[in-house]
């Protein structure tokens, strides 16, 4: 079940026993947006759920990325700051002129959750001759190798472990965000990090 109304996108499905439900928004006061995933297990046992999430980085203008998408994907670097549960990505700058851009993509999530995992390669996400539809990370159930740096093909992926009581309900708020300083990025990472 789909619903669009003006401030938000909510996408609900029912899977066994477990419903879940995505909201979708945009923060009206950062340059952020903001995916809640509420899992509620309808089911007599516990569950053990893997949640993982992915997106790839451009941090550029679109005619650049465009153009030249492997050049410009060099000059991207990832890093993971483990306070805040959050990778964040920078775009160094080719002239005095480009524009600083900083990007973070944060986990929040309930007391239920464990292993932290994190990938910032998408070679070593989607695997050898694999593609987005199956990649190797997901379907042959390895962990992520929480490799940062400087990356070919930067992208943003976290992973957690949540544990659902029967008749509970555990939350899950994936945030991606940007920013013009590594100073605000971090703000932004610690603030949506903490997220009731």
């Amino acid at each position: 079940d789909v619903v669009f109304a003006e401030d938000r996108a909510r996408i609900t499905r029912t899977d066994g026993h477990i419903i879940s439900s995505l909201e979708i928004v945009i923060s009206p006061e950062d340059d952020a947006e903001i995916r809640r995933l509420s899992l509620t297990n309808n089911g007599s046992g516990t569950c053990e759920i893997e949640i993982t999430s992915y997106t790839e980085l451009v941090l550029a203008p679109m005619p650049a990325d465009i153009a030249h998408p492997a050049f410009s994907n060099l000059f991207i670097q990832t890093e993971f700051l483990p306070q805040a549960h959050s990778l964040i990505a920078h775009r160094r700058q080719r002239a005095a002129s480009d524009p600083s851009i900083w990007a973070a993509h944060i986990l929040a999530g309930s007391k239920n959750t464990e292993g932290l995992q994190y990938e910032t390669a998408r070679a070593r996400f989607i695997g050898r001759g694999q593609t987005l539809r199956k990649p190797s990370s997901v379907m042959d159930g390895r962990p992520l190798t929480n490799t940062v740096g400087n990356v070919l093909d930067p992208i943003f992926s976290l992973r957690t472990r949540v544990h659902i009581e029967p008749g509970a309900t555990e939350h899950l708020t994936f945030t991606t965000l940007i920013a013009p300083t590594r100073e605000e990025i971090e703000e932004l990472a610690d603030k949506y990090h903490n997220l009731t």
